[in-house]
């Protein structure tokens, strides 16, 4: 799984971004301090740096010069406060490669996270998800149960490919709402259940487990009975 390093000294702010990059599939790690990040960036575990300048110990600006220079070239989005013209060119000056300002939204980040973690023209590049009998073709967008092809409207074919980007994990309303309707969780809201029940219908009620309280988990309807409380 992919690995993200955040350096963000304000624990609510990096426990925000840590709750939110692993509901859409990521692992990750926060510290408070540029020393921290530095040491961890350098072990070539990470895939992403998501840094603040204004950390305790050293400015995040520090952290990027320090990186360029020992030759890392580790993807770096800096998410700071500080939005003047000045420091977003400085920002990216210096090496980063995209400068987003405090207040943001999530799905802002997590769009930005997904777009530098894409790979290079030319590189291999997944085009299909599949998982027990459900198919899905990003670049065709067709969907096919076994031997069956379906027609999905563009939000069942997003919600449909979330569920297929996360086999067999817990994905809570809120993470649905956020990775596919794209606005922040509202309890009254029960958009999620309704489309999951129009795939239910179009794919096989088998293949989505509910889970009570939480939200729904896609299943290998081959291996496993379906639990659903529909």
């Amino acid at each position: 799984m992919t690995q993200i390093l955040i350096a963000e000294d304000e624990e609510r702010i990096a426990a925000f971004i840590a709750k939110g990059l692993h509901g859409a599939g990521f692992e990750t790690t926060a510290v408070p301090t540029g020393g921290e990040a530095l040491a961890l960036a350098r072990t070539g575990d990470y895939a992403l740096l998501i840094l603040d300048l204004g950390l305790a110990d050293m400015d995040g600006f520090e952290v990027l010069r320090r990186l360029r220079e020992a030759g890392d070239q580790i993807p770096v989005l800096i998410l700071t406060a500080r939005s003047s013209v000045t420091d977003t060119v400085a920002g990216l000056e210096q090496g980063a490669d995209d400068y987003m300002a405090k207040p943001f939204r999530f799905e802002e980040l997590l769009a930005r996270v997904r777009l530098r973690l894409r790979p290079p023209p030319g590189a291999d590049e997944v085009t299909t998800l599949a998982h027990g009998a459900l198919e899905l073709d990003l670049q065709t967008r067709r969907m096919r149960v076994g031997n069956r092809e379906v027609d999905l409207s563009a939000r069942e074919f997003a919600l449909a490919e979330t569920f297929l980007r996360h086999p067999g994990h817990v994905l809570r309303r809120e993470q649905l709402l956020s990775l596919v309707w794209g606005y922040d969780f509202d309890p009254g809201s029960n958009i999620v259940d309704v489309y999951v029940r129009y795939l239910r219908k179009k794919l096989g009620a088998e293949h989505f487990d509910t889970v009570r309280g939480v939200g729904y988990r896609l299943v290998d309807a081959t291996a496993q009975p379906a639990q659903s409380d529909d």
